[in-house]
């Protein structure tokens, strides 16, 4: 960002009870309904400065789905384990469970599904 008075870079600081390092995204999710957020710009080489103030109205949240979340963290939870592996057979080995728990479970609910990858 960019004085406008000289073009100098402005620094920003969020207020006025917000750690020295909060940016203003961090001080906005983390405010309360009618919290009010200062953030001051200034510009340390002209002086220029400009103080704004937000007040949060309202808050609307909506949450994840909990099952595609976990899921998500299963998988990449998998991926640092397989990742770290270095030996060709255990990766195989891995690939060959993987496959065979999905025959069961498209067996067990009767759909036809191309398990083996090809």
């Amino acid at each position: 960002m960019e004085c406008p008075a000289c073009g100098g870079p402005v620094t920003m600081e969020v207020g006025p009870d917000q750690p020295l390092s909060a940016s203003v995204t961090d001080a906005l999710l983390a405010a309360d309904e009618a919290e009010q957020i200062i953030v001051a710009r200034n510009c340390w080489a002209c002086g220029w400065t400009e103080d704004r103030s937000v007040v949060i109205d309202s808050i609307e949240t909506t949450e994840g789905d909990t099952d595609a979340i976990e899921r998500a963290v299963l998988l990449d939870d998998i991926m640092s384990e397989a990742t770290a592996i270095d030996s060709l057979a255990t990766l195989e080995d891995a690939l060959a469970e993987i496959r065979r728990q999905r025959r069961l479970e498209t067996a067990a609910s009767g759909s036809p599904e191309d398990v083996d990858g090809g």
